[in-house]
């Protein structure tokens, strides 16, 4: 008897070749396309219906069912109110991480089986491997696609009912499967942007939403050098969109603080400043992939973002369950509110949401307090 798949179809190209594969692999497939968000964009158009349609026409392509299924309250209520609620603390949060802990491997998993699949599926570039009764979250092949780090606070039983069809691909593989077999999506671009937002204007779409109060950019010397249009359209590291260009000596602005009590949004000049850098973070929330905990120090690499190369740190667990990640070298732009993922070579050990980061000069401490 066919194992059964209950397959998260998005319209893209890659759950659509992940459709494809498991149908030649032997399995009942069933695609099922989550509606998550519904607004329209500011042409009017609500991308998600286009998305649907999409990936409907595939499934009718290769002959499997095809469902709809309408998450937006579960959206709303477990990631919706959590992005929000972390711009209104000062936080950078990531929604993308947050949506599947929260949507795709916990209400959609539930969900298909409810529907009695044995598996679901995803068209996630990482891989699953078991070993000893252990499930595991590699990397995906193609290093440039891995999206492990969006999956770094998913567990157990979720990695057990898991299938990653295209883990072990390169996207370039990917697009000559979807092309050699006709398939509706081969050559429709990926999707850019936070998975509810798409590729809108993210300052308006925050405005929407959020109050935001103008208040004074300063310097890190203590001048005021411009004004802000309110402190959540602005993130550590930030340099586009500061209209301070032309003060100072003519290097580039970048954010380095931001003071939620006084309204301050902090500026240094050049990319290199120091206040630019910490040298370690404190990280909170911590889940492991395995849901036991490694023993510490833990030597390991850590990205803080999600196109961050691979940093060799070491991390202890403090008194209070929180996890002090110490790094070789100084980072740039550690920002609060990410996630600070750990590995192990392939190996996705878990995550932690960075709470707060230790400056590399004291001297800054107040940058972002």
């Amino acid at each position: 008897m066919k194992k059964r798949v209950i397959l998260g179809m998005s319209g893209g190209v890659d759950s659509s070749v992940s459709a494809l594969l498991l149908k030649e692999a032997g399995y009942e497939v069933i695609g099922l396309f989550m509606k998550n968000w519904d607004e329209k964009d500011e042409f009017g158009v609500c991308t998600a219906t286009q998305d649907s349609e999409d990936a409907r026409r595939v499934a009718h392509q290769l002959g499997i069912p095809f469902y709809t299924i309408n998450f937006e309250k579960e959206y709303w209520d477990k990631v919706f109110t959590y992005f929000l609620d972390e711009y209104k603390k000062g936080r950078t949060p990531n929604p993308d991480i947050m949506c599947n802990q929260e949507i795709k491997f916990n209400t959609f998993l539930e969900y298909a089986l409810n529907l009695d699949a044995d598996y679901i599926a995803m068209g996630h570039y990482a891989r699953v491997k078991e070993r000893d009764g252990k499930y595991y979250l590699l990397r995906g092949r193609d290093r440039n696609k891995d999206q492990s780090y969006f999956l770094s606070r998913i567990g157990q039983r979720a990695l057990s009912k898991t299938i990653f069809p295209i883990g072990d691909l390169e996207k370039s593989e990917v697009r000559k499967i979807a092309e050699d077999h006709q398939l509706h999506t081969a050559k429709k671009k990926d999707s850019t942007g936070i998975c509810f937002i798409g590729e809108r204007d993210f300052d308006v779409f925050l405005d929407k939403y959020l109050l935001s109060k103008e208040g004074d950019l300063v310097d890190v010397e203590g001048n005021v050098v411009g004004r802000h249009k309110g402190l959540i359209h602005y993130t550590l590291g930030q340099r586009k969109g500061l209209g301070i260009g032309g003060i100072g000596s003519g290097e580039p602005w970048y954010v380095v603080g931001k003071d939620l009590e006084k309204n301050i949004v902090y500026v240094a000049q050049g990319e290199n400043h120091p206040a630019l850098y910490s040298k370690s973070l404190i990280g909170e929330q911590a889940k492991w992939i395995l849901e036991e905990e490694p023993s510490f120090p833990l030597r390991c690499m850590a990205k803080f973002r999600y196109r961050q190369e691979d940093i060799p740190v070491t991390v202890h667990k403090l008194e209070d369950g929180n996890l002090h990640i110490i790094y070789d070298e100084p980072v740039k732009a550690a920002t609060p509110g990410q996630a600070a993922v750990l590995y192990d070579g392939e190996v996705c050990l878990g995550s932690s949401i960075i709470k707060s980061i230790e400056p590399l000069e004291e001297k800054y401490a107040h940058l972002n307090p």
